[in-house]
């Protein structure tokens, strides 16, 4: 069937109501409709879909559309559907159907009601679905998000790697290939796991998104103060926020809840009616905010969210841009908020720990990417425009200045001697090394590796030593996107000179060197992030005024100052600044009944100060908490009364150990009373309990580790945690 350029604009207008294609579509459904194998590499919003959706509605007999998510294919179905006046325009074939819907499928297939045909790969394994297809007219394979095929892809499934065996059982039909997010190794496996590597028409939109804003700041512990006065700004439109576990999802949606934010939580362990639900709130705009692990959001055509937040980093940069991508769709705004801590990136890598040591690799190489995307001081959009293999000019390029580093430059210094040390190491070593034995070789660093191929005993070794290995790693990264070295698609991650870098070693010129972010882990008590505000820290005139009160207190109960309050609890009351017994409350390990017994004097205190200097305090500051834990700390507290073995009452919970100790600490240091004497009594003797009940009061901090350390191994750190939850609860509450 030959269409002609006439009637594949009116059928886009009849069957779509749109009057032009947008960008690279055109040309890529031209490719379709003539039988060519094809590949489309576009991003979110460019609309991909419809460069299947309108050959298949155009030529003879059915499409089978591969797609990973029941939801995304029930969405795109429900979209076709109100197309048309025939419901059998399309159809899903997956487990979610029942043996009546799956003959009702192949009816429809039959008649050539269907145009479009959406299954999952599992299903395609189904012999009885393989033998009726094989007597169906086909018009064409797509597999939507190809990039699932790919082990370097962000969402691998093992299953896609059979798609070209069962499509040569079926029959030879054009196969398309369509991803929004891969970078050119994926794009290659994509290719030869499909088996059109020699002959697909390929279709590369940019994966510049001019509208979107990216900004990465360091994660604290005042995270949730941090997002709710970021969403606060964006009242009544609508965001997405990211987490990677559902027990996080659960935590933020509750705590946006009980802050005045219409938020739900959208997770796999929710039920799928209720996951239907929240969805459909989004969309109708009964909510603004969903909270979400990344089940969230494929396939989900809502054009005017306005923030994607990533409270947690993503595992890979596909990952990131993919959820990025739903921000803006529609041209509008769309700012990009990521907070990164190196200890989420520890975390991912000890998960990675479990896996098969081929996935660990990959894994590994994926997070270091997304390290070098949070940590570098160059342009946030020529990174990742670098990263999926397109140039970009920092300067002039669409959306130049849409990114924090972009908006806020670091100094830059002359590092055209380090480049060229950094080339001729790669060049000398024979371009074999990945940047961890290159850095390794330019500070001095012996390993197996390097001993092994005698690098340590060459000339250059150490060659770089007056830097750090985070310069070094810095310059890497600047000289990859810089395009004087490349990281080799085959062997993943080895670093080659490209003919710019050999250039360059014969005729340095000059390089200007950002140095890299350092995010280094921050307590969330003295410290408040607010790009916008440039962060906030503790008053350190009030900090030396309240650390006097407490020992002056102390001094006269004849307890510890930390008895009094903890120092966390001070610093947190240098930042809200409360001046009421109801805001005390709301500061950092402070409970009703410590804030009653030892209050007023702070309050007093703290009032007096805020009017002496006029200080304006940030009452939008104080979140309220969710009482999450307020059923579990009184299960625990009346099970102790009870005197049931703390084990049992871990057990019983979920818990381990050292949970229950912790949340009973949060107890004892809000000021409620817990005993747990029948517990000690069965660990430590009467003397052992006296020596550490008299370390407690003669010791200036309660610090676990300084217990440790003058008791050199007598005491483990559990019997000393319950002993000082034993001293707090009896001195203190």
């Amino acid at each position: 069937m030959k269409v002609t350029k006439i009637n594949l604009e009116d059928s886009l207008k009849k069957y779509f109501g749109f009057s032009q294609f947008k960008g690279l579509q055109k040309n890529a459904i031209e490719s379709i409709i003539d039988g060519h194998n094809t590949f489309v590499v576009m991003p979110t919003g460019g609309g991909k879909s419809l460069i299947y959706q309108l050959p298949a509605l155009m030529l003879d007999g059915v499409a089978i559309v591969v797609s990973p998510l029941i939801a995304l294919m029930k969405n795109q179905v429900d979209a076709l559907r109100g197309i048309s006046t025939n419901p059998g325009i399309a159809h899903v074939l997956n487990s979610s159907l029942n043996k009546g819907d799956v003959n009702r499928v192949m009816r429809d297939i039959e008649t050539g009601v269907t145009k479009l045909l959406y299954v999952a790969p599992e299903s395609l394994t189904k012999e009885t679905y393989v033998d009726f297809l094989k007597q169906q007219k086909i018009s064409f394979f797509a597999i939507d998000e190809a990039h699932c095929i790919s082990e370097w892809g962000h969402d691998f499934r093992p299953e896609y790697r059979n798609l070209k065996t069962i499509f040569q059982k079926i029959g030879e039909f054009p196969v398309i290939g369509l991803t929004a997010t891969a970078t050119e190794k994926v794009q290659e496996d994509i290719l030869k796991n499909l088996g059109i590597s020699n002959n697909a028409n390929t279709f590369k939109a940019s994966f510049n998104r001019a509208n979107l804003f990216y900004e990465v700041k360091p994660k604290t512990a005042n995270i949730d103060k941090d997002m709710i006065r970021f969403i606060r700004q964006y009242e009544g439109k609508s965001g997405i926020i990211y987490c990677l576990s559902r027990k996080k999802v659960e935590e933020i949606a509750q705590v946006l809840q009980v802050n005045g934010i219409k938020a739900v939580p959208y997770h796999a362990g929710l039920d799928a009616k209720t996951r239907a639900k929240h969805q459909d709130m989004f969309l109708m705009e009964e909510i603004d905010v969903v909270v979400a692990t990344i089940a969230f959001g494929m396939g989900i055509d809502k054009p005017d969210v306005r923030f994607v937040i990533h409270h947690d980093i993503p595992k890979s940069l596909e990952s990131y841009y993919q959820e990025t991508g739903r921000a803006g769709r529609d041209g509008g705004e769309g700012y990009c908020l990521a907070y990164y801590s190196y200890k989420d990136i520890e975390k991912l890598e000890k998960f990675l720990a479990n896996k098969p040591v081929a996935e660990q690799e990959i894994g590994n190489a994926l997070l270091q990417e997304v390290v070098a995307y949070a940590e570098t001081s160059i342009s946030r959009r020529k990174f990742l425009l670098h990263y999926f293999g397109e140039e970009y000019d920092e300067v002039n390029g669409e959306g130049a200045d849409m990114d924090d580093n972009s908006r806020n430059p670091k100094k830059k210094t002359e590092a055209k001697d380090e480049v060229k040390k950094l080339l001729e190491v790669v060049k000398h070593t024979k371009e074999e090394y990945k940047a961890k034995e290159i850095i390794n070789t330019l500070i001095g660093k012996e390993n197996a590796l390097l001993i092994s191929h005698k690098t340590n005993q060459q000339d250059f070794f150490g060659i770089g030593k007056e830097k750090d290995d985070k310069y070094w790693m810095a310059l890497i990264r600047q000289t990859l996107v810089a395009n004087l070295i490349m990281k080799e698609i085959e062997q993943y991650g080895v670093i080659k000179l490209t003919d710019q870098g050999k250039k360059f070693i014969e005729e340095p010129t000059s390089f200007m060197m950002t140095e890299d972010h350092d995010y280094v882990d921050q307590n969330d008590t003295n410290i408040i992030t607010n790009a916008k505000s440039g962060g906030a820290v503790t008053d350190e005139n009030l900090m030396k005024m309240l650390k006097d009160l407490r020992r002056s207190i102390g001094k006269k109960l004849g307890v510890p100052p930390f008895v009094v309050f903890q120092d966390p609890s001070l610093e947190d009351m240098t930042l809200k600044y409360p001046i009421s017994i109801e805001e005390l409350n709301n500061v950092h390990g402070v409970g009703e009944g410590k804030a009653k017994k030892y209050g007023k004097a702070f309050i007093e205190l703290i009032a007096k100060y805020v009017e002496d200097n006029d200080i304006t305090r940030p009452e939008d500051l104080i979140v309220k908490g969710t009482g999450l834990n307020s059923a579990l700390k009184l299960f625990i507290i009346q099970n102790t009364d009870k005197k049931i073995p703390l084990i049992d009452i871990a057990k019983s919970k979920g818990l381990e150990m050292p949970e229950l100790i912790k949340l009973m600490e949060q107890i004892i240091y809000s000021g409620t009373k817990i005993n747990i004497d029948y517990s000690i009594d069965e660990l430590l003797d009467e003397d052992q309990q006296e020596e550490i009940y008299d370390y407690f009061m003669e010791a200036e901090t309660d610090k676990i580790q300084d217990a440790l350390d003058e008791f050199d191994g007598d005491y483990d750190d559990e019997e000393l945690r319950l002993m000082r939850i034993k001293f707090i609860s009896e001195l203190a509450n």
